[in-house]
């Protein structure tokens, strides 16, 4: 039943063979994205990254409170700055620096066969850098003081969507998270009430880039899924 402040739901429905034709298409899809840690220069597109930015605001949210924000980095410059904000910190969370690493020995020896240090090149190679922010108070309006819901769980929906939608692009994509980020919502820009969540690195990939084997271990269906 309908009221002055509803409208229909419009999704058509599909026979059930083309339903499940078109998910295992895109889940096919989706099985070929990879993480990226090597780029090129090429340029992409700004349309690629509007679009993909406008499919991540689709994205169910607390209260519709639609809690994210998206600052898209092409400046050289900013993002020299933020890669060397982010090695900074890189270098003490490795120990790269002398110190005892942040890190402790099971964390590094988690990351160890994906062969990440804190050297991040792609920072700068890369054409777009898009740093996630998510809102803990706004609203709709923005206002810095309305409160927000399920932020974390809202933003994380946005984020996969964002993803998903380079990938259709065929945009490479790296999500970078140094610890701690907040030196992001100042380069950015961003108001206190803003949290850094992570960057979404995205561009083509280098001719020679490679993927660590490790990184095709994919849990299969049965592992990852029960039927109740």
């Amino acid at each position: 039943m309908n009221s002055p402040d509803t409208l229909p739901y419009t999704l058509p429905p599909l026979p059930d063979d083309e339903a499940v034709a078109r998910a295992q298409s895109f889940a096919a899809r989706m099985a070929q994205r990879r993480t990226c840690r090597w780029f090129s220069d090429e340029p992409v597109p700004r349309g690629v990254i509007e679009a993909a930015i406008a499919a991540a605001g689709s994205a169910p949210s607390g209260a519709n409170h639609q809690p994210w924000h998206f600052a898209v980095v092409g400046s050289p410059n900013t993002k020299r700055a933020i890669r060397e904000a982010a090695e900074a910190e890189e270098r003490r969370f490795y120990g790269a620096d002398g110190s005892d690493p942040k890190a402790g020995k099971q964390w590094l020896a988690a990351l160890g066969p994906l062969g990440t240090d804190a050297d991040k090149p792609f920072l700068e190679t890369a054409p777009w850098l898009i740093v996630v922010f998510a809102q803990r108070k706004g609203g709709i309006a923005e206002d810095g003081q309305t409160q927000n819901y399920y932020v974390n769980e809202s933003v994380g929906i946005a984020c996969g969507l964002l993803l998903a939608t380079l990938h259709e692009a065929g945009v490479a994509t790296l999500t970078h998270t140094p610890s701690p980020m907040g030196f992001l919502r100042t380069v950015c820009g961003r108001p206190e009430w803003e949290k850094p969540v992570m960057i979404v690195v995205a561009g083509r990939p280098a001719a020679d880039a490679t993927v660590p084997a490790h990184a095709l271990i994919k849990k299969p269906l049965s592992q990852i899924a029960s039927w109740l």
